[in-house]
């Protein structure tokens, strides 16, 4: 086994789990192994955190609590976590997401991240050339890491508008789809949430040119976030947010009513997706 790496705990989030993980250990008088018996994990795989040369899934740190007797000591570093395991350019959004009042967005493709189900995320994770199971696991702990926002003592404001094929392209298969929309609808509980869906027979609308959203900040100016092949675009510049507000105001000017569109997703979902 390599000797111990002595880590740099300011070196990064991977870094400080690593050392803290390390830290745990030694003072429960646990060797690698000791602690690998105990979790179910290899020592190899442990060795390798605490190197921080491999990123740790929340069930691994959920396992590392209860071996060591914690009590969220280890957990709390998984945001910092999946936020390093973004890609760096969407990092800036992460942020901006993390801390908005107020978000709106348009999305035509997909349903939204902050929206999907774990299912439904992983369907669309997967479907990145190239990306290994280690890679979509790492993504998908991102995506529902950001859901967190709706968990707040003051949850996030979020309006959204969809295009009407989002509900009908078969995303992981039926049932996967059938669980997505049903999901649609248990958000649509909440008043904070407002769904609206353009519908299929527009045609051509402005909003093909592709997603966006836009987040309202306490502190600090609205900021934009626009999607582009493989990255996005991040921006607080006025003349730019307001060039993204007026898109979203003329798509939501085409979307049916909340009323119309819940009925929309209920009746998409039991035509197309229920068995």
């Amino acid at each position: 086994m390599p000797a111990p790496k002595e880590l740099n705990p300011d070196a990064g989030p991977l870094a400080l789990f690593g050392y803290e993980l390390r830290r745990h250990r030694e003072v429960a008088g646990l060797s690698q192994d000791q602690l690998a018996r105990r979790m179910r994990f290899s020592a190899s795989l442990i060795g390798q955190i605490e190197r921080a040369t491999r990123r740790p899934s929340r069930v691994f740190i959920e396992r590392c609590e209860e071996a060591l007797n914690l009590n969220g000591e280890l957990l709390h570093h998984w945001p910092g976590l999946t936020r390093e395991a973004a890609p760096r350019w969407f990092r800036t959004w992460l942020e901006v997401e993390s801390e908005a009042h107020t978000i709106r967005a348009w999305e035509p493709l997909l349903v939204p991240g902050l929206l999907q189900t774990e299912d439904y995320a992983r369907a669309v994770i997967s479907g990145k050339p190239g990306a290994t199971p280690d890679q979509v696991e790492e993504s998908l702990a991102v995506r529902m890491a950001r859901q967190k926002v709706f968990q707040r003592t003051e949850p996030l404001m979020y309006w959204v508008v969809i295009d009407e094929c989002v509900l009908r392209r078969p995303i992981g298969g039926r049932e996967v789809m059938r669980r997505q929309l049903e999901h649609l609808l248990e958000m649509l509980e909440s008043p904070r949430i407002s769904i609206q869906i353009v519908p299929f027979d527009l045609g051509s609308t402005t909003g093909l040119l592709g997603g966006f959203a836009i987040a309202q900040l306490r502190r600090g100016p609205d900021t934009a976030y626009l999607e582009s092949m493989g990255a996005g675009h991040v921006t607080d510049r006025p003349e730019e947010v307001q060039a993204v507000n007026l898109r979203y105001e003329t798509i939501r000017g085409d979307a049916h009513s909340q009323h119309a569109s819940t009925k929309i997703i209920k009746e998409t979902m039991v035509k197309l997706w229920t068995t």
